[in-house]
């Protein structure tokens, strides 16, 4: 499922593309929304939530979306090769400089701008929240901390506690922290945990090429994700991978069995 980061440089990649503009083209290919013409709306802005995009129209409307596992948007030019098949195609936005394709989009809404807590109030803080305060991090830490028995790489999924980090960004959250995916969260510094959440997101926000070890040398970019043919770049030692969580919350976890106590 696609990171915080991703679903950010998604919603400003549409911003850059929509906002101010007037839509020629407004199609919506969704069973419930089929019979919806977003033509002749304006784009007024997309905001991001965690892993949520509102695209926010005039007359207090929004399309709200989630990527999921392998949802996606395509900007390019009206006329263009679309980048997927049509039967993938979602929702097409477009005016005369742009257009904008939603590829196998999930969770597809319209309602009022106003009532978009409605979908997102449940989440903890957002991560990539621009108006970021003290008081986002108090609540995120106080959830975080408030099952002390749970796992902490299976909170750090939880989207109730802080929104935004996916599997990528747990297994190297708790790397940088030196602890085990499957330590209790007794065990960890809550306030470190979020303040790492945070800054490894920000610091990806903007960027194309995902790193949390600050390398941009291919294979040298990520700690331990994904990384179990390779040798820990701290300690040289093995990259191990095990299963956590259970059900539809069943996630490959990777981590150094050396830096990461146990």
């Amino acid at each position: 499922m696609p990171e915080g980061d991703t679903v950010y440089q998604a919603g400003r990649k549409l911003t850059q593309a929509l906002a101010g503009h007037v839509l020629t083209r407004g199609e919506l290919r969704h069973p419930r929304l089929s019979t919806t013409d977003l033509a002749d709306r304006t784009v007024l802005n997309v905001r991001t939530v965690g892993k949520h995009i509102f695209i926010r129209f005039d007359r207090d409307l929004s399309l709200h979306n989630h990527l999921r596992m392998d949802g996606s948007w395509h900007v390019h030019r009206p006329g263009a090769r679309w980048r997927a098949p049509a039967y993938h195609v979602r929702a097409i936005l477009a005016h005369k400089a742009a257009e904008a394709i939603g590829v196998r989009l999930h969770d597809m809404a319209l309602l009022a701008t106003d009532k978009e807590s409605t979908l997102v109030g449940h989440l903890g803080p957002d991560l990539l929240d621009p108006s970021w305060t003290d008081e986002h991090a108090e609540r995120a830490e106080r959830a975080l901390a408030a099952d002390p028995a749970r796992e902490i790489g299976e909170a750090l999924l939880d989207q109730r506690v802080m929104a935004g980090i996916g599997n990528v960004y747990k297994a190297e959250v708790c790397f940088m922290l030196g602890v085990s995916p499957w330590a209790p969260v007794s065990e960890v510094d809550v306030s470190r945990a979020v303040s790492l959440s945070r800054e490894v997101l920000l610091r990806n926000a903007l960027n194309s090429r995902r790193s949390t070890t600050g390398s941009t040398v291919h294979g040298r970019e990520l700690w331990v994700y994904g990384q179990a043919r390779r040798g820990c770049l701290k300690c040289g030692g093995r990259i191990m991978a095990a299963g956590q969580g259970s059900g539809v919350e069943a996630r490959t976890t990777w981590y150094c069995p050396v830096c990461q106590r146990r």
